[in-house]
């Protein structure tokens, strides 16, 4: 008899997987404001286009991130947030498992530009479908921006069901106020379309 069960390449399973955490464009946004709200930032934007499928941009003036933390903060499993088993008993943030970047960038075009406070040159770096194209020093503010284009670009039958722009939409203003709701310390803005 032929043998007939394969391990899948890990591109795919990194979009089969990815597909799990991020369903959505709401899923997305969920993830990128829990990330920034853990950097520490006080004022955290969100900018959408088409319901999230062309663009959802999360802007924060939060701790920023070193080039190395930069590059590693998309690989799967990797995280700051806990190092060893006993810290999931003792979680204060609101990821852990290091899973959002890393599934945001399998199935979507993304550019993250992020400096700490104290240095004078931020990171640049884009990453489609998981793979880095580009990693840069570049002038930016301090904090992190995170821009996602195209969701789903890469995995066309998630994106085909992708419900309506105006459900959409209704999804990723509910998520935006789920969070923000919660967080009276932070100041937040939403926009949508210009």
């Amino acid at each position: 008899m032929l043998n007939i069960i394969k391990l899948l390449p890990d591109s795919v399973a990194n979009q089969i997987a990815a597909g799990e955490v991020i369903q959505r464009p709401a899923s997305a946004v969920k993830e990128l404001l829990e990330n920034a709200i853990d950097a520490g930032g006080t004022m955290i934007n969100l900018i959408i286009k088409e319901a999230g499928k062309i663009l959802i941009q999360v802007t924060d003036n939060g701790s920023g991130l070193s080039v190395v933390d930069a590059r590693m903060s998309f690989e799967r499993h990797a995280t700051s947030k806990i190092m060893k088993a006993d810290d999931l008993f003792s979680i204060k943030t609101m990821g852990f498992r290091g899973e959002a970047l890393a599934s945001v960038a399998a199935i979507a075009q993304v550019e993250m530009k992020t400096k700490p406070h104290d240095d004078e040159v931020g990171t640049c770096l884009r990453i489609e479908g998981s793979k880095v194209i580009e990693q840069n020093p570049c002038q930016c503010q301090s904090g992190t921006s995170i821009s996602v284009k195209n969701l789903f670009f890469n995995v066309p039958a998630r994106r085909n069901f992708l419900k309506s722009v105006n459900v959409e939409n209704r999804h990723i203003l509910e998520e935006f106020i789920r969070v923000a709701v919660i967080q009276h310390e932070i100041g937040f803005s939403y926009f949508n379309n210009d």
